[in-house]
């Protein structure tokens, strides 16, 4: 299982990269293995300011759709739209092409509440 030590990591799976006072999102490639082949990926949270563990978005496989939670608070400033015509490469490519969104940080002191990659791994039993 890839669990890149330079993110940080959710208890609800997804992963950030931490660039100044802007946040990178996606889902774990254990999400992604959970979920199986992924159809759709629908962020229609463009623009708006959400709260940590705010619903910004869902990610929708053959058998389910989950609900995506933003790990930091801020305002969602890009969606990853090739996802809309090729959203199976959040399965292929989940810590590179697959992330989902961008997000200007408005809160910095949350980043420590997030996981480090050992803290995922153990939660996930890797």
């Amino acid at each position: 299982m890839n669990i890149p030590a330079d993110l940080k990591y959710t208890k609800d799976h997804e992963w950030v990269k931490i660039d100044g006072d802007v946040a990178i999102v996606g889902i774990t490639d254990f999400a992604q293995k959970e979920l199986g082949d992924i159809v759709y990926v629908e962020v229609d949270t463009l623009d708006q300011t959400l709260d940590r563990d705010e619903v910004f978005g869902t990610v929708e496989a053959v058998k389910t759709v989950s609900d995506l939670f933003l790990p930091l608070s801020g305002e969602i400033i890009e969606f990853n739209e090739s996802l809309e015509t090729t959203p199976e490469t959040v399965n292929s490519d989940p810590y590179g092409d697959g992330w989902m969104v961008k997000v200007k940080i408005s809160n910095p002191a949350e980043e420590s509440e997030l996981l480090t990659s050992d803290q995922y791994k153990e939660l996930i039993g890797a």
